[in-house]
């Protein structure tokens, strides 16, 4: 019988190869960046409804989402449909939106960070319905705002609209087409040093706020190689960012400046301890006059729909041999008959949400090479995008049967 599914998924998939690509390209060229996913958002949920998905509709924050069933256990494939900006346009050897086709290549914004595994989660949804592959289970497809701040959107979809929690989730990120069992988790901070500004030429009168700051940089620097690491998860990290100023003019001695920092957190590592390190790189002297913060992600999305949260993203990882793992790797080996590495990201993802902070089992699935992400040759195979549908469309009855089995039932 498993080989009968495998085989009617594939021809499925086959039959819609055309609608699948053509649906990506479709989402692709439509400018997502700012987390500006309203027209994105229109033309999946257009998709949705064509497949006859029984619910379409956008959240509170903007966020689309398209539900399949009613059973008592509750699956989510999460892929975020915003993307970077475009940077420099000088830089773009093609249109970033239209893209350009190599073959099985196809290089635009976008396309593997992330809106490569939507056309498969959506069309493999809609085949695994079909082939009556989804009994006891009710999946959502949330296509969602990830970029400026990972975790915010799942976040709001558990606590605040449609006020649901997931018994599995499917993270869309890329993956090369191998099951991803978690990440190194993150803290955002600033340095704030307060000065005394005074004439430039006359620099000896004011306290410059840029000096102070440099022995707190060099201490950051130093710190990086003798942060903790983990077996799974790597090595945590700590990069200066950016750096601003405030002065009265450019002719004046600056009376403050803040530098941001990024601090990737791997297991053992907290929030308060990565705070603890960065003051500790402050001069004894200088205490009074330099502060440490996290920063908060308060910024509202296109809907005006606000939701501040401190910028700390938990890391987190899946045992090998916890069940959604096992039937991520069984369907694998059902499809493509070979057993794949299981791996991790580099960088993060909403399951610093999902599994970090809810604690909600997750795994990433997804067509692409995450290292092309945010560049401007990004890009993805064709192939993999078609691939990824077959995926999505026999993992929820694999994960019923693993689920069934860790059970004993």
């Amino acid at each position: 019988m498993a080989a009968e599914i495998v085989s009617a998924i594939r021809q499925a998939v086959e039959a819609r190869r055309e609608e699948i690509l053509r649906f990506f390209f479709d989402i692709v060229a439509i400018p997502s960046y700012d987390a500006q996913i309203r027209a994105v958002g229109e033309r999946v949920a257009e998709e949705m409804r064509r497949l006859g998905f029984e619910e379409v509709r956008f959240d509170v924050m903007g966020n689309i989402l398209g539900r399949i069933g009613h059973g008592p256990r509750i699956l989510v494939y999460d892929s975020h449909l915003d993307t970077v900006g475009i940077g420099d346009p000088e830089q773009w050897a093609w249109d970033p939106f239209r893209g350009r086709l190599e073959g099985d290549l196809f290089y635009a914004r976008g396309t593997c960070d992330e809106k490569g595994s939507t056309p498969g989660m959506v069309y493999g949804l809609a085949i695994a319905r079909d082939l009556g592959l989804l009994e006891g289970w009710t999946v959502y497809y949330f296509g969602n705002m990830e970029e400026w701040c990972d975790g915010l959107a799942p976040n709001v979809f558990v606590e605040v609209d449609p006020k649901i929690r997931p018994d599995a989730v499917v993270i869309g990120e890329p993956t090369g087409l191998r099951v991803y069992r978690g990440h190194r988790g993150r803290v955002e901070l600033k340095v704030i040093a307060k000065g005394r500004s005074a004439h430039a030429a006359s620099n000896w009168l004011g306290d410059n706020a840029i000096y102070k700051m440099l022995p707190v940089i060099a201490s950051i620097r130093d710190l990086d190689p003798r942060l903790k690491s983990h077996e799974f998860l790597g090595k945590g990290t700590i990069t200066v960012t950016m750096i601003e100023s405030r002065t009265p003019s450019i002719n004046a001695v600056p009376d403050e400046c803040t530098i941001y920092i990024d601090r990737r957190l791997t297991f053992g590592e907290t929030k308060e301890e990565a705070l603890a390190q960065v003051e500790s790189c402050i001069p004894p002297e200088h205490r009074e006059s330099i502060r440490v913060e996290i920063l908060r992600y308060e910024d509202p999305s296109y809907t005006g729909f606000r939701y501040p949260v401190e910028k700390y993203f938990p890391a987190w990882a899946m045992e090998e041999s916890h069940p959604l793992v096992q039937a991520g790797q069984a369907t694998i080996e059902a499809l493509w008959g070979e057993r794949r590495p299981t791996g991790k990201w580099d960088f993060s993802t909403n399951g610093t949400y999902w599994a970090g902070k809810a604690g909600i089992p997750s795994i990433g699935f997804g067509p692409g090479d995450e290292t092309y992400a945010h560049r401007v040759d990004e890009h993805i195979s064709l192939r993999e995008v078609v691939e990824a549908t077959a995926f999505y469309a026999l993992f929820p009855s694999m994960l019923r049967n693993a689920l069934s089995a860790s059970r004993g039932v």
